[in-house]
């Protein structure tokens, strides 16, 4: 059976760039590049090649690029570093979104039992968050504000300029995880005021275990892992440099091809989006908004995403219900939630997540498959059949 991946916000297969490159550097600097003899220069210099990649891409200094174990890591460097900055002049109060991945929500938690206070900014029901409502919650003791760049499990793309310039007019940090949206939309931290932006490379067909933190210039950075001078001081450890240098082409590359691969993923993710809708009682989630080229995120009434994705993936089709860092949790979608659907729908979704790779031919496929396997769960759902007489009213139109 030939099998039809759809899940490329969860992770993607490394594209030939970013293996070529590995496999290249595994045999040319694989060295330890704190090491003064030839081979550890020779790896220096590729490290250094991939900063000075990865900064261009985001028009950022290389020196203001750190490397990371992957966006996780990098978030939470990031929240912390800004959180004790902040709490040297007594700002204690930060600033996020209901929807933000949980390596950010998590950290915050943490932050809060450490004395700061969140305020969690509503992301309505299209997933976006209004620059007048983050106007509204700085406070003069806001330490900083971190809100994301694109959803990861319905693809909405948050006002970037709008949400940096209302920061940088109240002089508040601004950090960004943009590790679904690298590669994939424009990212320019000067032109959209941002101070500090996670990524990692796996979400843009790069390898797995390394990502990136950018920090601007004079903002403080404290180090999670200490032992080594690596990374300026500021993340001990010998960096794995094929890695690192794999990242670096696999972004380039996105980059360099992102206006014509979202013109065509967008094409295929809207006939998604437009068939799969007409099924009834079901909504796009997210579907008004400016959203990633490859995201579609729908929900349908009545049936149990966990049962959708394993007869899908019993006709060759590999699909996720949301994140896949929480795939294992019984609970609904905290992002879902967060855009107002009740916990018996926002159970019922489907995350397809499509890249360059997909074609026309496993749209078809998708197409074909989706709606008979709905009205399959639906016939033997007895939440279905009450909502079908009428003794429960029906919650999507």
């Amino acid at each position: 059976m030939a099998r039809i991946y759809a899940d490329n916000a969860a992770t993607t297969k490394m594209s030939e760039a970013a293996k070529n490159t590995l496999l290249r550097c595994l045999e040319e600097g694989w060295a330890n590049p704190s090491s003064l003899h030839t081979p550890g220069q020779i790896a220096a210099e590729r490290l250094q090649q991939a900063r000075q990649t990865i900064a261009a891409c985001l028009n950022a200094r290389p020196e203001e690029i750190l490397f990371t174990s992957g966006g996780s890591e990098a978030d939470n460097q990031a929240l912390i570093s800004l959180a004790a900055a902040g709490a040297k002049k007594e700002h204690r109060h930060i600033v996020s979104s209901r929807f933000e991945h949980h390596a950010v929500l998590h950290t915050l938690d943490r932050l809060k039992k450490q004395g700061f206070e969140v305020t969690l900014l509503d992301v309505h029901q299209d997933g976006v968050v209004r620059p007048e409502e983050l106007k509204a919650a700085l406070r003069p003791d806001t330490a900083f504000v971190t809100i994301m760049a694109a959803n990861n499990e319905i693809g909405t793309l948050q006002p970037l300029e709008e949400l940096g310039a209302v920061c940088r007019e109240r002089g508040v940090p601004f950090h960004t995880d943009a590790v679904q949206a690298a590669g994939h939309i424009p990212l320019d931290v000067a032109a959209q005021h941002i101070d500090a932006l996670s990524l990692s490379a796996h979400k843009f067909r790069g390898p797995k275990g390394v990502g990136a933190l950018y920090m601007r210039r004079g903002l403080p950075l404290l180090p999670l892992i200490e032992g080594g001078a690596q990374e300026r001081g500021k993340r001990a450890g010998t960096e794995n440099v094929p890695a690192i240098a794999a990242m670096a082409a696999a972004l380039e590359e996105s980059c360099t091809h992102q206006g014509e691969n979202a013109r065509r993923v967008s094409a295929l993710r809207d006939r998604l989006a437009r068939e799969l809708s007409r099924i009834p009682h079901s909504v796009v989630n997210g579907g008004g908004s400016a959203r990633l080229p490859g995201i579609v995120n729908l929900c349908f009434e009545g049936i149990e995403g966990e049962s959708l994705l394993l007869l899908l993936d019993a006709k060759g089709i590999a699909a996720s219900s949301g994140s896949a860092c929480t795939s294992g949790s019984l609970d609904p979608s905290h992002v879902l939630l967060a855009l107002g659907l009740p916990h018996e729908v926002a159970h019922g979704s489907l995350r397809l997540s499509l890249n360059e790779d997909n074609t026309e031919a496993e749209v078809d496929a998708i197409l074909a498959a989706v709606p008979p396997v709905v009205a399959y769960l639906r016939d033997i759902s007895p939440v279905w059949e009450a909502l079908e007489k009428g003794e429960r009213p029906y919650v999507i139109q």
